[in-house]
């Protein structure tokens, strides 16, 4: 019986034949994955470890090349007293107001807490006072000393500084408290484009059929192009510049070219270049282990400068170095320190950017990749077509790279 082809708006369905390998390449290209795609992770990770380890934890498939996401961080658990207030006595049941430069961050049942603020009266000598927000006006916050004894009519508050920190702590209600004032957290949408990705393999067929001194094949051409590919990606993805532009010969057709995750991160780090020390390395890692949240497990990929720097120091019993451990097909060397512990690795792409002793800290927990067309490889012949003597492959992919909870990925430059 023949062989008949029914194609609908969702798929091609075969009668009288099996289904082979050529029917699905010919009918949906990119359901099967070729054998580039299947090796593409192997092809020297080390190289490019921001697309090896997107590409390994899973992308998010993107509907069009303009992909919308939204990120949130948490709420600040802290402000700064902007004015300063002089030692007073007030009375047991009243308050004092403090002005401080990010009042909505509190709310009223809240309870704040004045580190720097110590009591002087018994028995709270020497404690930090606590108090209880009564009432927000605009930028001032109306507190009631806590620590009061019930037989005391005064209470001396102690002198507030401009510039002493007030933490937030928790709310409390009354026992016959039902509601309190409402907590909402509204993410901030952002968006990044995708950005294709191609490069091309050509080869003629007298150099295909030619007899060569090593075993040089096309696939071996595959895979150098493979590689400078993914250099080009890495670098798009870390330094890129969010943007798209109208070519001027086309007015329509434009280029979508992806924003880098250095321009995203929220936090910054700075060092003072030939001098990072032990220190600095606790206070780096310090950052970007607190007030921000996240993982307790961060990566570190810098240029050269900055990882010879490092390589320098010596473990301690704050910060030690363990032995290598390979994620992701990369090899990481290990800093474990009481904060968090920070996975290292050297990236080549900082160095060809001319930034050797920059790095990055990224939390791999909040690194998504969106993908509107999946790495593909779409086989040619020019032959056939009657252009050329040669046959080719064309590696597509559009992609890009988001980082969700900015404040959690940081920045490490030096200032100088």
């Amino acid at each position: 019986m023949q062989r008949t082809i029914y194609n609908t708006n969702y798929g091609s369905h075969f009668s009288n034949a099996p289904l082979t390998t050529r029917d699905t390449e010919s009918m949906s290209p990119t359901i099967l994955r070729s054998e580039i795609d299947e090796r593409i992770t192997k092809i020297r990770p080390t190289s490019t470890p921001i697309d090896q380890i997107s590409r390994l934890a899973g992308s998010r498939r993107a509907a069009s090349m303009k992909v919308d996401y939204y990120s949130v961080d948490t709420k600040p658990g802290h402000a700064t007293i902007t004015t300063s207030l002089p030692s007073k006595d007030i009375p047991s049941d009243g308050t004092f107001s403090v002005e401080v430069d990010n009042p909505v961050i509190f709310s009223v049942s809240e309870t704040v807490l004045f580190p720097a603020n110590k009591n002087t009266a018994a028995p709270f000598v020497g404690v930090p006072l606590v108090g209880y927000i009564k009432d927000v006006n605009g930028n001032n916050l109306i507190v009631r000393p806590t620590q009061i004894k019930a037989d005391v009519e005064e209470i001396t508050i102690p002198a507030f500084n401009s510039g002493d920190r007030i933490v937030r702590m928790g709310r409390a209600a009354c026992e016959l408290d039902v509601q309190t004032p409402q907590y909402t957290a509204v993410p901030k949408k952002s968006f990044n484009y995708c950005q294709i990705f191609k490069t091309q393999i050509e080869e003629s067929l007298y150099q295909r059929l030619s007899d060569k001194e090593v075993g040089w094949t096309f696939s071996d051409q595959e895979e150098v192009a493979i590689i400078d590919m993914r250099l080009g990606m890495e670098k798009s993805f870390m330094f890129g510049n969010c943007t798209r532009l109208q070519l001027a010969n086309d007015s329509n057709d434009e280029v979508f070219l992806t924003g880098g995750i250095w321009h995203q991160a929220a936090k910054e780090f700075q060092y003072t270049k030939g001098r990072f020390s032990n220190r600095t390395l606790i206070s780096m890692m310090k950052t970007a282990f607190t007030q921000g949240g996240g993982s307790t497990r961060k990566i570190l990929i810098a240029g050269s400068d900055l990882i010879e720097q490092m390589s320098n120091l010596k473990a301690n019993r704050t910060v030690g170095a363990e032995d290598n451990e390979t994620i992701w097909g990369i090899n990481f060397n290990k800093l474990v320190s009481k904060f968090g512990t920070l996975y290292v690795a050297h990236s080549e792409i900082f160095d060809l950017c001319g930034m050797s002793a920059y790095g990055m800290i990224i939390d791999p927990e909040y690194i998504t990749k969106y993908t509107h067309l999946p790495f593909s490889a779409e086989r040619i012949s020019f032959r056939k077509q009657g252009v050329r003597n040669t046959e080719a492959t064309v590696l597509t992919e559009a992609s890009c790279l988001v980082l969700r909870y900015p404040d959690t990925h940081i920045r490490i430059t030096p200032n100088n």
